[in-house]
């Protein structure tokens, strides 16, 4: 059969509009369709409501590990975003190309597909797997059923390498991010009689103080980790919404935060004290005027950071195949951290920039995607050569 280019693929991908809240199953088909056309079977992996799924495929002997190449299917909205060109259709304009999902991440899965031929071809003594998830922009949700079977698999794949933006420099590490959000229920009141209510958006303020005082704990020089920018774990409020009139004491408040967490720091210890504080200081005093107050929080999603070893037999083979040991880290998070907790020790590598990513007029550069090209060619001449 004959192959096609990475241009061609992603211009087919960007066609699918699998933003994280709709199915991205049609695109699924189409990758399920242009494997089996070069004789590589793959298992799908569906969510409870059969709306979503993962992919996974190998190619080569399955009778021993091998390199992962995972990337993620859906993408972020463009809803009130000022796109000048149609967002779901490739546009290519002076080396660029335009579309939602071209650096984050549709890029590296044209080229890993693109790829599918050569791998084919090549007799590898070590396989290549292909792992393509659902759902990595709302928490890396979607990935965690696939892994959890492949955690269970008695030839588990040795490394992986995530394609997510980084401009094809090595990176080995990320942080971990906590997204919690806290419900406050007070007591309402007419507001002449204020102290007779519960404010609720007060209390939320209180709270919200206090997530301010553990992030400065947390920027304190003793926590820094210089690979990282900025240094240290933080924390930052982002939505917040209570009350119903200037004359009503609100019964109501909740707010999000999150986390974003070094790799050697529970992420949920910030929880942990926050929630301390609302049982010790707050909740007898609103429970004093009314018994019935609470402050409850709920987890919206968390994935672990990310910091694998530059002596590593994954941070080898990435230098090798970017020629490069100037390993770096980065700002945003990915399925890195999953993939090691399966047992998959995993590094992060792919075109394109993240500076582009989730804006309006989205792009890669045909350069970057020629680069990814190239370094998917020298990996699959690394699993032709390599020792079983």
């Amino acid at each position: 059969m004959s192959e096609t280019s990475s241009r061609a693929l992603l211009e087919r991908l960007v066609g699918f509009p699998t933003v994280s809240r709709d199915s991205n199953l049609a695109l699924i088909a189409f990758v399920q369709e242009y494997l089996a056309q070069h004789g590589v079977e793959c298992e799908l992996f569906h969510n409870a409501e059969r709306t979503k799924a993962n992919l996974f495929a190998t190619i080569g002997p399955c009778d021993r590990g091998g390199v992962v190449l995972s990337g993620h299917t859906d993408v972020v909205p463009v809803d009130g975003q000022a796109w000048t060109v149609d967002p779901f259709r490739l546009t290519e304009c002076d080396g660029r190309l335009y579309g939602r999902g071209t650096a984050d991440m549709k890029g590296f899965i044209a080229s890993v597909l693109a790829a599918v031929p050569r791998f084919v071809e090549q007799d590898l003594q070590l396989p290549v797997h292909l792992a393509f998830s659902y759902d990595e922009e709302v928490g890396c949700l979607g990935v965690r059923p696939m892994l959890a079977e492949l955690a269970r698999r008695p030839h588990r794949p040795r490394l992986c390498l995530i394609g997510e933006p980084t401009a094809l420099k090595p990176v080995l590490g990320h942080k971990g991010k906590l997204a919690m959000r806290c419900h406050v229920k007070g007591a309402a009141c007419h507001s002449a009689y204020a102290p007779y209510g519960v404010n609720a958006i007060q209390y939320a303020a209180r709270l919200i103080g206090r997530l301010d005082e553990i992030g400065a704990q947390l920027a304190a020089p003793e926590h820094h980790d210089a690979r990282f920018d900025p240094p240290y774990s933080t924390v930052q409020t982002g939505l917040i919404k209570g009350g119903r009139a200037l004359n009503i004491v609100p019964a109501e408040c909740e707010f999000d935060f999150e986390v974003r967490a070094l790799p050697d720091f529970d992420a949920r210890e910030v929880a942990d004290q926050l929630q301390g504080y609302a049982e010790r200081d707050l909740l007898p005093a609103m429970r004093a005027v009314h018994p019935e107050t609470e402050v409850r929080f709920q987890s919206l999603s968390a994935y672990p950071g990310l910091a694998t070893q530059p002596d590593s037999e994954a941070a080898r083979l990435l230098a090798l195949l970017t020629g490069s040991t100037e390993f770096d880290t980065v700002a945003f998070g990915t399925e890195g951290g999953l993939f090691e907790q399966a047992g998959i020790p995993a590094v992060v590598c792919g075109p394109g920039s993240m500076d582009q990513g989730h804006k309006p007029d989205e792009f890669i550069s045909t350069a970057q995607l020629a680069g990814c090209d190239a370094m998917l060619a020298r990996l699959g001449d690394y699993l032709h050569r390599s020792p079983r």
